[in-house]
């Protein structure tokens, strides 16, 4: 069988940067959920995408949570949440015991729509306690609209920007609008530390608050002594002397995952019913994901089965969280927007190790089935 394509697989440097900083780790025998390429990972991340403070997580998941605690979300609490997503954006949602209301998405960005968002707050008002916007696919938000609709009800913003490091929007990397950020180092993520997220935030005083709190809220004393609920929630320094590494080969990634992008647009944007996800003028994407939605006789499964067969890896357009089982109890605004992109959606394989031929034997798969 010819080799294996997969969606998004990580991918070291070339140069070896990775193993340098983990290297360092070993020979210094810091081996734990602290130490210098921790805290360096943190410095060089928020100075490379413009924030003022970082907090190196677990996850992007926990980062999320944490993003949450920090907003004042508790027990009880409204959270807005974009519905076209994975569920590791509205999982910590339910992880503080708050109520997801998921919003719907607009054909223009994949993501939030904000008449919804404005919907949604003429319909729950002051029990709403934060706003959860993705950057689906590495695809910006309308963040100008939904900034000023939280701004008009003073509500803090999260921007889940776990498949947008790299993007911009205006000219400024996203996850930098809101009151917080949040990245994801997951190992399908377009740099990766096999697993860990980061918190970002302009506020010094919360970040601080949420590096306690995911050190086990371990107060000052010579005792353990805990006067708050702790998370074990820090980030390794073996697994952050990778993501050191991986950023200084960011820009590299963005490039080839835009290439991949292009090469797929110019190749099979003539065939009937097929479009490609939106590039607006104000977002300058990662493409993270290069994905396609077809309305014609050709089918998404059609494509997947046929790249399947030749061991290729593809994969549908995220399952709206109020369609999932979990989550269908919870209140919906908006139309069906997520729920067609979901139907007639589909992620083509965008590893930044594909070459050229690669490609070619993709593009070649998909356009027999016309």
């Amino acid at each position: 069988m010819t080799d294996r394509i997969y969606l998004s697989s990580p991918h070291m440097s070339d140069e070896g940067y990775e193993m340098d900083y983990i290297k360092e780790a070993f020979d210094t025998n810091w081996i734990a959920p602290l130490g210098p390429n921790v805290n360096g990972f943190e410095q060089e991340l928020a100075a490379k995408v413009g924030a003022k403070h970082a907090a190196a997580l677990s996850s992007g998941t926990a980062a999320i949570q944490m993003a949450l605690k920090a907003a004042g979300v508790g027990e009880g609490d409204i959270v807005f949440c974009q519905s076209l997503t994975f569920s590791a954006t509205a999982n910590p949602i339910i992880y503080q015991n708050a109520i997801p209301v998921f919003i719907d998405s607009d054909y223009e960005t994949w993501n939030m729509d904000p008449d919804a968002l404005e919907e949604a707050f003429e319909k729950y008002g002051d029990s709403v306690k934060a706003v959860l916007v993705v950057h689906l696919y590495g695809l910006s938000a309308d963040l100008d609209k939904i900034m000023a609709i939280c701004q008009k009800y003073n509500v803090p913003l999260i921007e889940d920007a776990a498949e947008s490091l790299g993007t911009y929007y205006k000219g400024k990397h996203t996850g930098t609008f809101g009151d917080y950020g949040i990245y994801s180092f997951n190992g399908n993520k377009i740099i990766t530390t096999s697993g860990g997220g980061m918190l970002v935030s302009n506020n010094e005083e919360k970040i601080k608050k949420v590096r306690f709190w995911a050190t086990q809220a371990r107060d000052q004393a010579r005792h353990y002594q805990h006067s708050e609920l702790g998370f074990n929630y820090r980030m390794s320094n073996v697994v952050a002397g990778i993501g050191r590494g991986q950023l200084k080969v960011l820009d590299q990634r963005v490039a080839k995952k835009r290439y991949i992008f292009e090469f797929y647009k110019r190749e099979l944007g003539s065939l009937e019913g097929v479009q490609f996800m939106p590039i607006n003028e104000w977002n300058e994407p990662n493409c993270w994901l290069s994905c396609i939605t077809l309305n014609g006789q050709v089918r998404p499964l059609d494509i997947m089965e046929a790249l399947e067969k030749e061991n290729i890896e593809s994969r549908p357009i995220w399952k709206p969280m109020h369609m999932q089982p979990f989550f269908e109890k919870y209140d919906y605004i908006g139309g069906d927007v997520s729920e067609r992109l979901f139907e007639n959606g589909v992620c083509l394989p965008s590893d930044t190790k594909m070459t050229d031929g690669d490609l070619e034997r993709i593009v070649k798969i998909i356009k027999n089935l016309w």
